[in-house]
């Protein structure tokens, strides 16, 4: 894979290949460098991972993040929980031929079109082996809700799993990023925006929110906004809502108003009815008869 020179080069799509909450006894898995990213969480026990020969013990409540070509040995010195993912940041065609490496795996030149570009390597980011987020709640649980979801298996787990993944990158490089969108262009600035929008169109966002991703004031941003695309940002997400919404209602019949409602980000039934009628013109439910019509 081509080494970007800087985040605004890369496209961020999480995919996730490997997650567990991994409950074990004493335990050790042999050395071996990494293709892809590893986060891990200590929930329970006590474990020992040597990354490039630098010794870490890990306690409950430390993360540890395993970057790629890493040399790497696990160690469970108790019985633990440790709860895992592994994982593509950045986005790459071949990304389905990748794989978790096994132990004994040093040299891997043969694989080197599927290795990620690392973290560490873009100017301004220096994430530590083994760290506590500032609010370490939010990052567990984004982490252990991932695994789930993977486990699922399913068509909204599979989203819901790329938005936990951009979810965990964003708070990486928040953390442990010094000043690193200074060169960006604007465009690439509110691309990012709508980037962020697609991928949290289920939860509760703000103008707010939106303009600290650049970051801008709330009217600032608002103008900057409308004149590149000529729509309010809010009118903006609105509309995604609504064309996630039609999607839905179209390829998951299984699917009540008030899920789509949820999973789409509105409040209430409701609200998301009468939004969706003054965009369509016709109620989701009359919606959903039209299409089962056709």
């Amino acid at each position: 894979m081509k080494k970007p020179v800087s985040l605004a080069e890369t496209v961020v799509t999480p995919f996730v290949r490997q997650a567990d909450y991994a409950s074990r006894l004493p335990w050790s898995y042999g050395e071996r460098k990494l293709l892809d990213y590893l986060i891990v969480y200590i929930e329970h026990g006590h474990c020992r991972f040597t990354v490039n020969h630098h010794i870490y013990d890990l306690r409950p409540g430390d993360f540890c993040l395993v970057q790629p070509g890493d040399l790497l040995l696990l160690e469970g010195l108790t019985a633990t929980r440790t709860p895992f993912a592994h994982l593509d940041f950045f986005y790459n065609p071949m990304r389905e031929q990748s794989f978790p490496t096994s132990a004994g795996m040093i040299n891997l030149e043969s694989y080197a079109h599927l290795l990620q570009p690392r973290l560490n390597d873009f100017p301004g980011i220096a994430v530590p082996t083994v760290f506590r987020p500032a609010q370490p709640s939010l990052f567990q649980n984004k982490l252990m809700r991932l695994i789930g979801k993977w486990k699922e298996g399913t068509a909204l787990g599979n989203i819901e799993v790329q938005q936990l993944g951009i979810g965990l990158f964003l708070d990486l490089v928040q953390m442990f990023g010094e000043s690193i969108d200074n060169n960006e262009t604007p465009s690439v600035m509110l691309e990012r925006v709508l980037s962020f929008l697609s991928l949290h169109l289920n939860e509760s966002i703000t103008v707010k929110q939106m303009a600290d991703l650049i970051p801008l004031s709330p009217s600032r941003f608002t103008a900057v906004f409308k004149e590149k695309y000529g729509i309010a940002p809010y009118r903006y997400l609105l509309q995604l809502r609504i064309e996630r919404a039609i999607q839905m209602i179209k390829t998951e019949p299984g699917l009540g108003i008030a899920q789509i409602a949820e999973y789409c980000g509105f409040n209430n039934v409701q609200h998301f009815s009468l939004a969706f009628r003054n965009m369509t013109g016709t109620s989701p439910s009359q919606y959903r008869e039209q299409a089962r019509d056709k």
